[in-house]
């Protein structure tokens, strides 16, 4: 990913947590075989000291890509935030110059590392509880998964391989309007959180 140093974001915490926010995302292998992008939700598990970090997934038992990954296949896990459109015509600066163009704010997270396969039911079981209980925390009811029959979810845990991708390297890039001068990011601001759609008034929260 092109990442121009105004738009770089390179704190670890802040890119674990927009890892934590966004975590639907796409994981990525090219190997000789080819190139291919399964989309699925991640679980970051922190790691020590200076680690970025493990990715946890997991992939239908039935989807071939899994095999591909047996022997520490290098991938990519890409993560996208909010995103929107910019007018010109949000910038002071138009009616001055007119030397302006529209453009896209948006937020990305690409994690690259190792990928080991795992088959074991009870890491298997683990991963489902964590990856569910941290999306359900927030709901006013909150459903668990043992609250499904027990033989119900063993065969579905069956049908699933576990992925863990120890992270290696990890690139944030926050486009933000931060190139702009501060008149043109408050127009910037001003135009998302007026405009429609939550994605617009998501992305308005970054721009300071």
């Amino acid at each position: 990913m092109y990442v121009p140093n105004h738009f770089k974001e390179e704190d670890r915490e802040k890119l674990q947590q927009y890892i934590r926010d966004y975590g639907f995302g796409l994981l990525v292998i090219a190997d000789d075989e080819g190139i291919d992008a399964n989309h699925v939700p991640f679980y970051l598990s922190s790691g020590e000291n200076d680690s970025f970090g493990y990715l946890q997934c997991h992939l239908a038992r039935s989807n071939p890509v899994w095999q591909r990954m047996q022997d520490g296949a290098s991938v990519l896990a890409v993560f996208q935030g909010p995103d929107a459109y910019v007018s010109p015509s949000w910038y002071p600066t138009k009616a001055e110059t007119g030397r302006v163009v529209p453009t896209w704010n948006y937020l990305a997270v690409h994690a690259r590392g190792s990928a080991q396969i795992i088959q074991d039911s009870s890491w298997l079981k683990h991963h489902l509880h964590q990856l569910t209980d941290q999306h359900e925390s927030q709901m006013v009811a909150p459903w668990s998964v043992d609250d499904a029959p027990t033989d119900f979810t063993e065969r579905l845990v069956e049908a699933i391989v576990g992925v863990e991708i120890k992270i290696e390297t990890l690139t944030g890039k926050l486009k933000a309007s931060q190139n702009q001068p501060e008149r043109n990011r408050a127009g910037v601001k001003a135009g998302l959180e007026t405009g429609e759609g939550a994605q617009n008034r998501a992305m308005a929260k970054f721009i300071s």
